[in-house]
């Protein structure tokens, strides 16, 4: 399987420092990052917890997408949505303190109960969730 990769260039220091983070496998894009834009207004930039939101809520849309398919089963649409918060570290610092998944699909032939399993189940086995277990991931999922 590929890795994928972006860099960051950052100069000064933390509250007046600022940064472009760039996506290199895709050439995506440069994107501004800033510490005062993190804690606070976004003001147009993105954040390390917004990146995080983005792999999170997408890698999650594509391994349901997997889990519906080995029952046979196809969704007539997904939407995840991840909040990734920024919080104080116990020690001093910060932390991602939580990750609060929406997950809604259009989905004929099945219960809201056995749906929520597959929704669990996928998110249980999700590559992004996995990587980010060291933080409380919360699952809210139904049917649309």
């Amino acid at each position: 399987m590929p890795s994928r990769d972006a860099t960051t260039h950052w100069t000064g220091g933390l509250q007046k420092g600022k940064g472009e983070v760039t996506f290199d496998s895709s050439n995506l894009g440069t994107y501004e990052v800033s510490f005062p834009t993190r804690a606070g207004d976004p003001d147009g930039q993105t954040s390390p917890e917004e990146l995080i939101a983005a792999a999170h809520s997408s890698c999650l849309a594509m391994n349901l997408s997997g889990v519906l398919e080995s029952q046979k089963l196809e969704a007539e649409y997904i939407d995840v949505s991840a909040e990734v918060t920024l919080g104080p570290a116990d020690g001093g610092g910060f932390e991602i303190s939580g990750i609060a998944i929406t997950l809604r699909a259009k989905l004929d032939g099945v219960t809201a109960d056995q749906f929520a399993e597959l929704a669990k189940t996928a998110e249980q086995t999700c590559p992004a969730s996995k990587a980010l277990s060291g933080t409380t991931i919360t699952l809210d999922a139904a049917l649309a």
